[in-house]
């Protein structure tokens, strides 16, 4: 069995000459198979045992017999108790969660502590078959028919090119002792309603269903690696331009691995795409989809507007990413967007810096009728974050002096008669 097991190590690159890993080992025949095929194979391991105290004395008879088994042949042993139950009850989850949380929490920080490399657990293949499964009748898209990967970060699984059967017939051969989990023996999960009922149905089918099933996930894992290259480009930036989309075909199942990182699900993405353009067609985890024209953008939901009051000349911090200098100076008119220059004697402090409002107007420089803000925005073809965004300044007698970055009210604009400049700069 090493020898298959060692050509998958080198197949998937798991592990690395004089490099230290930790063993996760529970006592059951599968973590003392992969205890002792790295112990035999010269690797340099330590053992990490969890005692979760949900089966009372039986889980003190396997934290023992792990404890023995490494003290037989001198592997560091490495041991944590955990309150399981009360943890599942202070952060409102499973015991199965729980415990899988624990677990690999400790991991993390056991491999920090003691300079390792990763942490080999377990699973074989028949695990990597009833994950298959599971995903299948719960509802899964291609990365749940990828089942259990050979590398998750620092989770190592070496056993996962071997069965159940496998490992029951190399501890038949050597008379190895190991520990059984009274729970797995009880079809009352779904996972042991796969393992005990439905894959002997499968089996009778097809003797060969794990050895396919595996086969498949391996496929179409190999296939999600390209499709993660490709949505990784995507994902760089905020902005998807679905015409770009259009060369792969179909573009739904991009949009969902893009849209996931802001917490969207499948349903929602549906949703989108089905949704007309022109408006917010979507909020998730703090996240607003806009669907405009040819594209769809996110962003962070919009904090409440705020208002700054600017008393006099001088330099305001209006955010965390923006100051406002107010000063007079010497007639001139500015070319920089950034840049308002007004008839200082037309303008009265205190001014007031806010976002657009409904119902605000403005003479537009260049102009002789007002305008409404909306209407100029949309002439500019701006899409709602940015309106939404938009600041306007305005001055002591509510005339909006300033659209920021694009025009200055026509009655406060630098004129002929003008003898003293208002200089604004964002």
């Amino acid at each position: 069995m090493w020898s298959k097991v060692e050509k998958y190590i080198k197949k998937y690159n798991l592990l690395k000459t004089n490099e230290l890993y930790i063993v996760a080992l529970s006592g059951g025949a599968d973590s003392v198979a992969l205890l002792l095929l790295l112990y035999e194979a010269g690797c340099r391991i330590e053992a990490a045992h969890c005692n979760f105290h949900l089966r009372g004395a039986e889980s003190d008879r396997d934290e023992a017999f792990c404890e023995e088994l490494c003290a037989e042949r001198n592997i560091p042993f490495h041991r944590a108790h955990f309150d399981t139950r009360e943890y599942a009850e202070l952060h409102k989850v499973s015991i199965e969660m729980a415990a899988r949380e624990l677990r690999y929490n400790w991991f993390a920080q056991l491999c920090k502590d003691v300079g390792a490399a990763g942490v080999c657990v377990a699973h074989h293949r028949d695990d990597l078959v009833e994950t298959v499964l599971l995903n299948l009748v719960r509802g899964t898209g291609l990365r749940g028919l990828c089942g259990i990967q050979p590398r998750n970060n620092h989770i190592l699984r070496p056993l996962l090119c071997v069965s159940r059967a496998e490992i029951e017939d190399f501890f038949a051969k050597r008379g190895q002792k190991y520990v059984t989990d009274s729970t797995n023996l009880e079809a009352d999960v779904q996972r042991n309603k796969i393992r005990l009922q439905v894959l002997p149905l499968l089996r009778e089918l097809n003797p060969a269903v794990s050895e396919n099933i595996q086969r498949m996930a391996e496929n179409v894992g190999e296939a999600q690696e390209v499709l993660d290259a490709v949505v990784g480009e995507y994902k760089k930036s905020n902005i998807l331009e679905l015409s770009e989309l259009e060369k792969f075909g179909s573009s739904e199942y991009i949009i969902f691995e893009w849209l996931k990182n802001y917490g969207f699900n499948g349903t929602q993405v549906r949703q989108i795409m089905d949704a007309d353009c022109g408006g917010i067609v979507g909020s998730a985890m703090g996240y607003e989809v806009l669907k405009d024209r040819s594209r769809l953008i996110v962003e962070a939901v919009s904090k409440p507007s705020k208002r700054n009051i600017i008393p006099e000349e001088g330099t305001y911090r209006l955010d965390e990413n923006s100051t406002l200098k107010v000063r007079k100076c010497a007639v001139y008119v500015s070319k920089e967007p950034h840049i308002a220059t007004l008839d200082a004697s037309k303008v009265l402090f205190p001014l007031t810096v806010r976002r657009v409002e409904e119902g605000d107007w403005m003479i537009p420089y260049g102009m002789k009728g007002r305008k409404l803000l909306s209407d100029l925005m949309t002439d500019r073809k701006m899409n709602v974050f940015e309106k939404r965004r938009q600041l306007v300044v305005v001055d002591a007698q509510g005339v909006v002096v300033w659209l920021v970055g694009l025009r200055v009210d026509a009655r406060m604009a630098v004129s002929d008669t003008t003898q003293e400049v208002l200089e604004l700069q964002l």
